[in-house]
């Protein structure tokens, strides 16, 4: 059975994507709003997240009050456009380890080509967020998925600001275990493999290299 999509349809999240669709948007502000997107995307992908009660003192009486339980993380980074996600995320999990994966996709093909990866040593004790600002072809990230798995990675989800019903059928058709955490599925790829109506190369716009 494929893994679960869990669209974050809140209206603050569908404001700030449809800025970030907006081809007026330049590099500073797109920067900042895929930064805000991936926060609240966050808070969605770590819902369930354990915790345990912990003894505590308040100005006012002394307690017992739910911390997170102290399971591991791990945040990994498709290179280079989920850099922006993995600093956003470590905001709210400082204690993370990070990792990168690096994947560029041939223009031909339209397949994804490694060229590096980095994770860490223990990530099979580790929860694993794997983050990717596009899931298009979803190539790449089944890629890093299976990157990730051969390094002994056993929960992954993956995190995309934008997704399309191809990408997602591809991810689980490899890896139906894996869950994916969206801001929204739209309609289609088109012929040179961009997400329509998409919001154009998300690394180009973040980094305005093009």
């Amino acid at each position: 059975m494929p893994g679960p999509v869990t669209v974050v349809g809140h209206p603050l999240v569908q404001h700030k994507l449809s800025l970030l669709r907006d081809v007026s948007t330049g590099p500073k502000e797109f920067r900042e709003l895929a930064s805000e997107l991936t926060l609240l995307l966050a808070y969605e992908a770590m819902r369930d997240l354990e915790t345990q009660p912990v003894r505590l003192k308040t100005p006012i009486v002394e307690g017992d009050f739910p911390m997170l339980e102290g399971k591991k993380l791990a945040v990994i980074a498709i290179l280079r456009a989920g850099l922006v996600m993995s600093d956003s995320i470590l905001r709210l999990v400082p204690a993370a380890k990070v990792g990168h994966i690096g994947l560029y996709r041939d223009p031909a093909t339209l397949q994804p080509v490694a060229y590096y990866s980095k994770v860490p040593q223990d990530i099979s004790e580790r929860r694993v967020f794997l983050l990717d600002p596009m899931l298009a072809t979803g190539g790449s990230a089944v890629a890093a998925i299976d990157t990730l798995k051969e390094a002994g990675a056993r929960s992954i989800k993956l995190l995309s600001i934008l997704s399309v019903p191809e990408g997602i059928e591809k991810v689980h058709a490899a890896h139906p275990d894996t869950e994916i955490v969206t801001a929204a599925i739209d309609e289609r790829l088109n012929d040179h493999g961009y997400i329509v109506p998409g919001l154009g190369d998300a690394g180009d716009r973040l980094y305005g290299t093009k």
